[in-house]
C-alpha cells in the first residue's frame, strides 16, 4: 500500500471515530467523565509533544536547508501561529452554543431543551461545527501521516479519542429530537468525513506545487494547529469534565508514550 493510502486510510479512521461517540451516547447512561478527563489529556499530552519536539523541528530543517538560517527560522515561526490563526478564526466564527468543543456530556445533552425541533438545529450545527473544525485537522493528520510515518499512528489514536466526545454532542440531540438512532448515528458519521475530505481537497490543491518549501510551511502549520486544539480545546475539556490532576496525569502519560514511540523509530 503507497504511502498516500495509509495516511488517507489513517485520516479515515481518525474522522469518522466520532461515530464511537454516537455509540456511546446510546449505550451509557451516564458519561464516564474520569475517563473521558485523562483520555483528552492524553490526547493533547501526544499533540503538544509530536508538534513541539518532532513535527516543528522537521518542518524548521527543512526550511533551512532550502532557504537558509535566518530566513528559514522566521518562516517556520511564522507558518507556525500561522496555523493557530488560521484555527482561531474558525473556531471564532462558530457560535459558541453551536461549538462542539464546548463540554458536554450524555446526561446533560439528554436533559436539554425539550422542544423537539431546538434539539435538532443543536445537532445539525453542532454537526456543521464539526465539520468545519475536521476540514483543517484532516489536512494536518494526513500531512503528518504522509512525511512523518513514525509519527501518524499516536497521532491519529489522540485525534480520534478527541473526536469522541464530538460524536456524542451531535448524535445525542438529533436522537432525542427524532428518535432515530440511525439518523443521529449518519448525522454524527458525516460529520467525521470532513476529516479525510480535507485531507484529499488540500492533497489535490498542495500536490502539483509541493516542494521541500511548501512542505516545510504546511508541517509548521499542521504543528500550530495541534498546539492550538490541545490549549483551547482539549486541556479545558479535560479538566471540566474531572479533576485537575486527572487532566496533568494525561497529558503526562501522553508526552511520554510520544516520546517513547519517537525513541523507538530512531
Amino acid at each position: 500500500m503507497s504511502n498516500v493510502a495509509i495516511a488517507f486510510l489513517l485520516t479515515l479512521i481518525a474522522g469518522l471515530s466520532t461515530g464511537i461517540g454516537s455509540l456511546i451516547a446510546f449505550v451509557a447512561r451516564r458519561t464516564n467523565r474520569r475517563f473521558l478527563s485523562i483520555s483528552l489529556g492524553f490526547s493533547a499530552g501526544v499533540m503538544i509533544y509530536v508538534s513541539m519536539i518532532e513535527i516543528f523541528a522537521q518542518a524548521q530543517a527543512s526550511l533551512v536547508a532550502q532557504l537558509g538560517t535566518r530566513p528559514g527560522s522566521w518562516a517556520t515561526v511564522a507558518a507556525f501561529f500561522g496555523g493557530m490563526l488560521l484555527i482561531a478564526v474558525i473556531d471564532k466564527l462558530i457560535p459558541s452554543e453551536e461549538n462542539p468543543h464546548e463540554v458536554k456530556s450524555v446526561e446533560e445533552e439528554d436533559e436539554g431543551a425539550v422542544h423537539k425541533g431546538k434539539l435538532m438545529r443543536m445537532g445539525l450545527f453542532t454537526a456543521l461545527a464539526i465539520a468545519m473544525h475536521n476540514f483543517p485537522e484532516g489536512l494536518a493528520t494526513f500531512v503528518s501521516a504522509m512525511q512523518a510515518p513514525e509519527v501518524a499512528i499516536p497521532v491519529v489514536v489522540a485525534i480520534a479519542i478527541h473526536n469522541i466526545p464530538e460524536g456524542i454532542a451531535v448524535s445525542v440531540p438529533v436522537y432525542q429530537a427524532t428518535g432515530s438512532r440511525s439518523k443521529a448515528f449518519r448525522y454524527s458519521f458525516l460529520s467525521g468525513l470532513a476529516e479525510p475530505v480535507g485531507a484529499l481537497i488540500g492533497w489535490l490543491i498542495l500536490m502539483p506545487i509541493m516542494n521541500d518549501v511548501v512542505f516545510g510551511v504546511i508541517f509548521a502549520g499542521v504543528a500550530g494547529i495541534m498546539v492550538f486544539i490541545s490549549f483551547d480545546e482539549l486541556l479545558p475539556a479535560a479538566r471540566e469534565y474531572g479533576e485537575h490532576h486527572l487532566s496533568i496525569y494525561g497529558l503526562i502519560s501522553g508526552m511520554a508514550v510520544m516520546a517513547v514511540s519517537l525513541l523507538l523509530f530512531l
